[in-house]
């Protein structure tokens, strides 16, 4: 794999650039940092001249990138298709990271007909140092990228987009958004970054440390949400748009391919139930692919699946009826 170094896409050591010395996996923070606010100002970080524009921006995801998927998934609960345009990398890398197939209308870079991401990063700076990852909001008028942190890209979508959306739902009320705000960093720390932090560690202590830390907030959840509808009582919210595709891709992707199995997602009756609920709402199930989820995490790679190999299994079935009213 590879990293951007004053613009140029540059070899690494895998383990060396994301584990410290003691095995622990460590997320690169993004490289882009900007908001797209209500009227253009400059947000809580980067700069300004940002106004939510019909047509304006565009969207580059991956299907098989779990933090990709929380944009695409607000984006469809915000009803903004119309609005914020969207295009797929290949599900997945090779040695330019991310890249499209401009010969396959599903994975082309309809805006900038660029042949790897990385080439979006330095079409917006020339210069740019740091990873290259999804999701990426690019900005046509400005052709720069405006964004490529999920957490940042969807609070924009559901406030500073709310004028050009028909949707009736507050995803971050304020009269919830303390407990809002608590569930993001028990999810982020332990679920959502947990699973990479089992999956990516390159030492038992830093394995095992992940994998517990998993495994209890599944069992927190579990009792939660056995008085709770979602995880902020009866209201659906941002916590649950950011808690949904580590869910959705436990059983098919990190049981397996991070290790992440003392259970199943199955095995716990009221979030299966509950991430069944999210995956049949309108709109969610055309963001998801199992299929694609799976090949994505067992794709070849020399330190976690050398040939590449693709399990059959397991088979689940999100469109069971979820039971929950």
């Amino acid at each position: 794999m590879g990293v951007l170094v004053d613009g140029r896409w540059t070899d690494e050591d895998e383990i060396k650039a994301k584990n410290d010395k003691s095995g622990r996996f460590n997320r690169a923070q993004s490289v882009f940092r900007s908001w797209v606010t209500r009227d253009g100002a400059a947000g809580s970080s980067g700069e300004g001249g940002f106004a939510p524009e019909a047509g304006r921006y565009h969207l580059y995801v991956s299907m098989s990138c779990p933090w990709a998927h929380r944009t695409a998934l607000m984006r469809k609960l915000t009803h903004l298709d119309d609005v914020i345009s969207l295009d797929y990398v290949m599900p997945r890398r090779d040695g330019r990271g991310w890249i499209f197939d401009n010969g396959d209308a599903a994975y082309t870079d309809h805006v900038l007909g660029k042949d790897a991401l990385h080439e979006v990063y330095t079409a917006a700076d020339p210069h740019v140092s740091g990873r290259v990852t999804v999701p990426v909001l690019w900005d046509r008028e400005r052709e720069t990228v405006v964004n490529n942190e999920s957490s940042e890209i969807i609070r924009m979508m559901s406030d500073a987009f709310a004028a050009h959306t028909n949707a009736d739902i507050d995803f971050y009320p304020e009269d919830l958004r303390g407990d809002i705000d608590g569930w993001n960093e028990l999810t982020y720390n332990t679920l959502n970054n947990g699973v990479y932090r089992a999956g990516f560690a390159s030492s038992q202590a830093a394995y095992d440390e992940a994998v517990v830390q998993v495994f209890e907030t599944l069992d927190k959840l579990e009792v939660h949400l056995a008085d709770n509808r979602y995880l902020c009582g009866d209201r659906f919210t941002e916590a649950d748009v950011r808690a949904f595709p580590t869910l959705i891709r436990f059983d098919v992707a990190y049981f397996g391919a991070f290790k992440c199995n003392l259970r199943r997602l199955v095995d716990y009756p009221n979030i299966w139930a509950y991430a069944r609920e999210i995956y049949q709402m309108p709109g969610v199930a055309e963001t998801c692919d199992l299929e694609t989820f799976k090949r994505g995490y067992y794709s070849p790679s020399p330190l976690r699946n050398p040939l590449g190999i693709v399990p059959l299994g397991p088979v689940i079935d999100p469109l069971e009826p979820h039971g929950r009213g």
